[in-house]
């Protein structure tokens, strides 16, 4: 028994159909290739692996500071706390004149 199911004649079989379509000359750089690609993958792995293993109090999370508060002037609120109707105008403005 062959490797996953596929006995020798089948293995054969996708070698030459792999060796026709890709040459003699190709094979090495492919392998190469496709070895460089598992390391890679498998250390990214290792690499995911050992931050999730890492205790969350040893892990350094660059929060941003929280917004400062608005001025008084630029708040949508009136004196009293309520929000401004679309009929009130702001201090200022065009509306105001009239």
């Amino acid at each position: 028994m062959g490797l996953g199911g596929f006995g020798m004649g089948e293995m054969v079989f996708i070698f030459l159909i792999v060796l026709l379509l890709f040459g003699a000359k190709r094979l090495p750089e492919i392998g190469s290739s496709l070895g460089k690609g598992i390391r890679e993958f498998k250390s990214s792995v290792r690499e995911i692996e050992h931050e999730l293993k890492v205790p969350a109090d040893r892990q350094i999370h660059h929060a941003s500071p929280p917004p400062e508060p608005a001025s008084t002037s630029a708040t949508a609120a009136t004196e009293d706390g309520e929000p401004r109707s679309l009929s009130d105008s702001a201090p200022g403005s065009d509306a105001e004149l009239t």
